[in-house]
């Protein structure tokens, strides 16, 4: 085969290599459901503690959330 033939190719075969490594890069987030911790008791001042009482009702994760003047554990998984 002529050289000539093989260069454009090997060219276009490189360029389409590359353009699939670079392209765009889509990340979806699950979205939360939240539950109010039905064993945490007292005001919720740290997200560490609302965590842990979570983890102990079967919820990966919790958070602090302050609803009218009262702050509560709310408990947080993926839906």
């Amino acid at each position: 085969m002529d050289s000539r033939k093989i260069f454009p190719a090997l060219l276009l075969f490189l360029l389409l290599i590359a353009a699939t490594e670079i392209g765009p890069v889509m990340k979806v987030e699950a979205r939360h459901c939240l539950s109010q911790s039905h064993m945490f008791k007292g005001a919720c001042f740290s997200d560490n503690n609302c965590a842990n009482v979570c983890r102990n009702e079967g919820f990966p994760t919790g958070e602090c959330k302050t609803t009218k003047l009262q702050s509560k554990c709310f408990c947080k998984k993926a839906c």
